[in-house]
């Protein structure tokens, strides 16, 4: 079957936060027409390799997409209707944002190309602690930008925050999440802050100066928010992510089910007749190859079997629903008992699985030692 959700990379932005290892590059300067030019080239040899059945999800990320101006976030969004024309009655359409990058205009242009769902990277509401991650925007852009998404008619809005920040208490995470409720938000995504190698975070990291918050309090953020987004409605479906019913991130249920999906642009994983790749990271190197009649990729693995079962696993349990063995049997023809039934069993023992009729999920205490977890299943 073709792959059903499309990713889309938009490597640019107005500055580089200091923790990000994305491949995302500052825009001044930077190639932008001809790399839309490429990435329309990119769809057109993907599709003629993989042709597209019906779509159901499409995820723009990046960088920040929304430093494209309206002219070239037209251009973006008829080349993706171009070369993935049938689409889902219920199709979910999501671009990442930064706050203070969305005008009105751009706003209708997006919507105008199939746009339903917005992602605005807010990360925390105090000031001073938004600069000193690298963030440019302050605390009005991100109440301007959800007002202005909401006036232009999008229904679907999810705010991106971030614990374990330099410099950040339990207090301020506290005082963050009572400020994203007023703004009355579908979904959230609350991630806790990873030192990633080639990051300036990292930088200060190795030379003992970037003041962390202990693991105790980190882990103390983290169950505040969990046991209190629910009272306002929110339902945490994964480890990361809480939603008002309905409103759950499709597109990322994709990867968690272990679903194939096309992956285009500099930078862009893809996952396509059981191979996986990436494409390269350069702007100049991705535009080049992509000229000169090459999809731009970088490096190829095929997943075999034993790495598919481990994934459908590690990436399942997740979701706090957990991994369905009738699911399993139908994709591998085997019992899930079969290939992790000791790894289960002692799990179960641990207290970090439960198993309840078709299911396999984590428990709080899961929840809390996932990658111990998620470590078992690599055989």
């Amino acid at each position: 079957m073709a792959p059903k959700a499309v990713y889309i990379h938009i490597p640019f932005c107005t500055n580089k936060c200091h923790y990000c290892d994305f491949t995302a590059y500052v825009v001044d300067g930077q190639p932008v027409e001809d790399y839309l030019a490429a990435l329309e080239r990119e769809m057109e040899l993907t599709v003629a390799e993989v042709p597209p059945g019906e779509i159901e999800t499409v995820f723009i990320g990046g960088g920040t997409p929304t430093v494209l101006n309206p002219q070239q976030m037209e251009r973006l969004l008829l080349s993706i209707r171009t070369y993935f024309p049938h689409w889902s009655n219920e199709w979910e359409f999501t671009i990442e944002a930064n706050p203070g990058t969305t005008g009105e205009e751009l706003l209708e242009v997006m919507q105008a190309g199939g746009v339903n769902r917005i992602s605005f990277g807010a990360q925390t509401f105090r000031p001073d602690l938004l600069q000193k991650i690298g963030r440019i925007h302050g605390v009005e852009d991100i109440y301007r930008s959800v007002e202005q998404a909401r006036s232009v008619g999008f229904d679907n809005i999810s705010l991106d925050l971030m614990f374990g920040l330099p410099h950040q208490t339990l207090q301020d995470v506290q005082k963050t999440l009572i400020e994203a409720l007023k703004l009355e938000p579908d979904h959230f995504s609350c991630y806790s802050l990873k030192i990633e190698e080639g990051t300036l975070f990292h930088h200060l990291y190795e030379r003992n100066e970037l003041p962390l918050p202990p693991e105790e309090e980190e882990l103390a953020m983290y169950q505040w928010i969990r046991s209190n987004l629910p009272r306002y409605g929110y339902i945490q479906y994964e480890i990361s992510n809480f939603s008002k019913p309905g409103k759950e991130s499709r597109h990322n249920s994709i990867y968690w089910l272990n679903e194939e999906y096309y992956g285009l642009g500099a930078g862009a994983h893809g996952y396509m007749n059981k191979v996986r790749h990436a494409n390269v990271k350069g702007v100049k190197e991705y535009i080049h190859q992509v000229q000169h009649g090459k999809r731009p990729v970088l490096e190829r693995h095929e997943v075999n079997a034993q790495e598919e079962m481990e994934n459908f696993m590690i990436l399942g349990l997740r979701m706090l629903k957990g991994v369905s063995c009738t699911r399993f049997y139908s994709l591998y023809h085997k019992r899930i008992e079969e290939v992790y039934g000791s790894v289960i069993e002692r799990l179960v023992e641990q207290g970090m699985l439960t198993v309840q009729d078709d299911r396999i999920a984590l428990t709080e205490k899961g929840l809390i030692y996932g990658n111990e977890v998620f470590a078992s299943f690599l055989i």
